[in-house]
């Protein structure tokens, strides 16, 4: 039923919802101009409203271009084959290329990264193994892998993301997965063979990208990750993850079972700063605009670097986790200069 209602009344909703907008603008940017020189912040109304013009015309374009191509494959008979598959992760790159390229203009951010990139090594299937610390940055790191280096990612995500209609559209014709992480039992085990199955055959420019730490962090959420170790009788663990004050506890199951799909991958793994305090309309507002530099740091490990015994692994994991709790405590965001901003490198 969600999966119907997302499709016939969600999908047709978010384009009539843009018709209206476009066909009202003059009085959306008369209000958002009155606004301007009185809300706090440089031009905050008018940099808001330009970002929700951009994410709205993108989608309603997406999602008809989307349907043509249902046509196109017969209806949806061959929209699986190769054509349409790199047909479709051409549309994703084009829509995160226009949107970080409008995004850092408007919210004022520089993009740097650090250690070694994905591109380093051309030609090798990659496990790419990320902090979750929002939307936003989670989309930054779709950004980079596609836009800067080339690949083509199949990607674990929340389920709870199919409720944006684009998003559930084209992700669930690519070789994606949309999951539950607070399955248990049986289910739990189901969970770790769907990952397995979409982490096997990967190519020579694929990047199978999973989030260990189940959701974006919050001091809720690490809180009662710690409290789930105790409950299993992990209470090594548990001390350790009380150490690790900027990130959660990870879950091993996902990466795991990647690592057998995929036995000649090697692992990069990845922190970023700078946007994880967004999650809402009201955290974006607040922060217009934003002026910050984003760090992305990534760190290669070489298969034979990665034990096979599962226990190891998962100490292998709370190890690197560790690690990059303590570059995100050195790496707070860093506030970029009001009136010399300059464009970030590499270039977008």
């Amino acid at each position: 039923m969600r999966h119907w209602f997302r499709r016939i009344v969600l999908a047709p909703a978010l384009i009539a919802l843009t018709v209206l907008v476009l066909t009202t603008i003059p009085l959306w940017l008369l209000v958002a101009t009155v606004l301007s020189p009185v809300v706090p912040g440089r031009l905050r109304p008018l940099r808001l409203l330009s970002l929700l013009l951009m994410h709205l015309v993108l989608e309603s374009l997406m999602l008809v271009e989307l349907f043509g191509l249902w046509i196109a494959s017969g209806f949806g008979w061959f929209i699986r084959r190769p054509f349409f598959e790199r047909i479709h992760y051409d549309l994703v790159q084009t829509y995160l290329v226009i949107f970080f390229r409008e995004a850092r203009r408007v919210a004022r951010l520089k993009i740097v990264t650090e250690g070694t990139p994905p591109d380093a090594f051309p030609g090798e299937p990659l496990i790419v193994c990320c902090r979750h610390a929002g939307p936003a940055d989670s989309f930054t790191l779709m950004y980079a892998l596609m836009h800067w280096y080339g690949r083509e990612p199949r990607v674990v995500l929340k389920d709870t993301l199919q409720w944006d209609p684009a998003i559930d559209v084209i992700l669930n014709r690519l070789p994606n997965r949309f999951i539950s992480p607070n399955r248990r039992g049986a289910a739990a085990d189901r969970l770790e063979d769907e990952v397995g199955a979409l982490a096997r055959n990967l190519d020579e420019n694929d990047a199978f990208v999973i989030f260990p730490e189940g959701g974006n962090f919050t001091p809720e959420r690490r809180q009662r990750g710690i409290d789930k170790l105790r409950r299993l009788g992990l209470e090594t663990m548990a001390r350790r993850a009380e150490r690790m004050e900027n990130v959660l506890a990870p879950r091993p199951g996902g990466l795991i079972a990647a690592l057998d799909a995929a036995p000649d991958a090697d692992v990069v793994l990845v922190a970023h700063t700078g946007l994880d305090h967004l999650f809402t309309v009201r955290d974006i507002w607040r922060e217009l605009p934003m002026d910050k530099q984003i760090i992305m740091r990534w760190w290669r490990v070489p298969r034979a670097e990665i034990p096979d015994d599962r226990e190891a692994r998962i100490e292998w994991l709370f190890g690197w986790w560790e690690q990059i709790d303590a570059w995100v405590a050195e790496h707070r965001p860093v506030d970029l200069p009001v009136r010399t901003w300059r464009r970030s490198t590499p270039a977008a």
